[in-house]
């Protein structure tokens, strides 16, 4: 049959996998190397939160092998996507096997902004450590559709923990050069809790874990106020938010703007296009900005 007959990912020669967004695909990448081909079905720079899986998207899916989402409830399209596609590959949940954070609730036991994500925080990847789970499941999941490649991906897998536990050291001193009461930062909408965990870094967020409701006016001037009354300095926008909010909120507080943090995509743009350039460049910005 001629090449010219065949659909994208059937045409390719390596191992086709579909990624749900940016941070998967790269990660699949890395484990993958040579015997995967890895499309994301949300690119860079785009916010997965808001994603609305289209006629092509489920071709994607429909064609490959493996499909490698976050989980923890952070795709909430994908029981339609799946079901659409009648996908019958290997699905790969990065995320299975950690014990999550849990959303922050009001005294009435609700998320405090609205949304109903249940009570995991799905943003896992913001802490490297977690990043080393993720890891092994991909390489599991690649292994489980292509035997052959099994040591190829075990291999792949341990040079790239190796980088991971690297930049996880690196991260640890910079915020160990900041004084504890200054580890205060004001962000678009609340994607680093486990960042914060991790390096002990009190994050704010007038948006709750995900960007897919409106913040209220109550929880807003809430954080207006909490923001003047410590000073929080350290202020920042989203790579893949609207950032209409922050400046009103940063203004109404007396507080500049001091930069970008990428949260839940990777930038199109250099300094960020891989999940280690990203993480990075979230460290640097948030310790020089402390």
């Amino acid at each position: 049959m001629s090449s010219l007959l065949l659909s994208p990912l059937a045409a390719w020669a390596n191992l086709p996998v579909v990624a749900s967004f940016s941070i998967m695909a790269d990660i699949t990448r890395e484990v993958g190397g040579e015997r995967v081909s890895v499309v994301s079905l949300v690119g860079a720079d785009q916010d997965a939160h808001v994603f609305q899986p289209k006629p092509a998207d489920v071709k994607k899916l429909a064609e490959a092998k493996v499909f490698v989402v976050n989980g923890l409830g952070f795709e909430g399209w994908i029981n339609r996507l799946n079901k659409s596609a009648n996908f019958k590959g290997v699905t790969v949940t990065a995320a299975n096997g950690l014990k999550p954070l849990a959303v922050a609730e009001d005294e009435h036991g609700h998320d405090e902004h609205g949304h109903d994500h249940g009570r995991a925080d799905p943003h896992a990847w913001h802490n490297p450590q977690h990043v080393l789970r993720y890891v092994d499941n991909i390489a599991a999941g690649l292994s489980r559709a292509d035997a052959a490649g099994a040591s190829y991906y075990r291999e792949r897998a341990a040079a790239y923990k190796a980088r991971l536990q690297e930049l996880d050291s690196w991260a640890g001193k910079q915020f160990a050069a900041v004084p504890a009461a200054r580890r205060k930062v004001l962000t678009s909408h609340d994607a680093f809790a486990y960042l914060g965990q991790r390096y002990a870094i009190r994050f704010m967020a007038p948006q709750g874990v995900s960007t897919d409701a409106e913040a209220s006016a109550k929880s807003v001037a809430q954080l207006i106020r909490q923001v003047k009354k410590e000073q929080v300095k350290a202020v920042f926008i989203e790579n893949m938010s609207d950032r209409r909010l922050i400046d009103q909120l940063a203004k109404e507080a007396g507080v500049k703007v001091g930069g970008k943090l990428y949260s839940d995509a990777l930038s199109s743009q250099p300094g960020a296009r891989s999940y280690l350039e990203m993480f990075r460049s979230n460290v640097t910005a948030l310790s020089q900005s402390m």
